[in-house]
């Protein structure tokens, strides 16, 4: 068995309507999943399987997602020994361990160029910092992410499949997987 990482991009169904974790952990069982788990109530699944590519994972969730839900959502999946290696790579490690809401990294379904963060400096004006490491994007927010002209501008458009998740949740997932 392999434990494996599915990330959500969004978990809204549609207005005032949300995906309940149990929902979620049930769709996973049914696949053939075992011991599917959720961190928060934000789209975040770890589960075990046989040997598996990444791709035929992503395909089979967001399959079921569709069917179970009625909404397509892109779900990235990554394997738990490479979510290891993403938590120990964040270059902004010592700014997330002051403000773990601050840093954030932009999963990604195929891996970015290391030219990316160029590519957005107009957008970083409160001092947002951003760094491609091993194709995924991580961002240190000097104030509230939501409030950053940064964030608008990261879209699927602009960078392709992916999604965001902060530092406290990488560390959990990565604590969820054990070290």
């Amino acid at each position: 068995m392999n434990t494996y990482v599915a990330l959500l991009y969004s978990i809204v169904l549609g207005k005032g309507r949300r995906v309940v974790m149990s929902d979620l952990r049930g769709m996973a069982e049914r696949l053939g999943h075992r011991s599917p788990r959720t961190l928060v109530a934000t789209g975040n699944l770890l589960f075990d399987t046989g040997k598996a590519t990444v791709g035929d994972l992503e395909l089979a969730l967001e399959t079921a997602f569709a069917e179970t839900f009625g909404r397509h959502v892109d779900i990235i999946v990554r394997p738990g020994a490479d979510w290891q290696r993403l938590a120990v790579a964040n270059p902004f490690q010592a700014e997330g361990e002051e403000d773990g809401a601050r840093v954030h990294v932009r999963v990604m379904r195929e891996p970015l160029p290391a030219t990316v963060p160029a590519d957005f400096d107009r957008y970083c004006t409160a001092g947002e910092r951003l760094a491609v490491v091993d194709g995924d994007l991580w961002v240190h927010f000097t104030g509230q992410a939501s409030e950053s002209k940064l964030l608008g501008a990261l879209t699927k458009k602009r960078l392709g499949v992916g999604t965001f998740r902060n530092w406290n949740t990488v560390k959990g997932l990565a604590a969820m997987l054990g070290t």
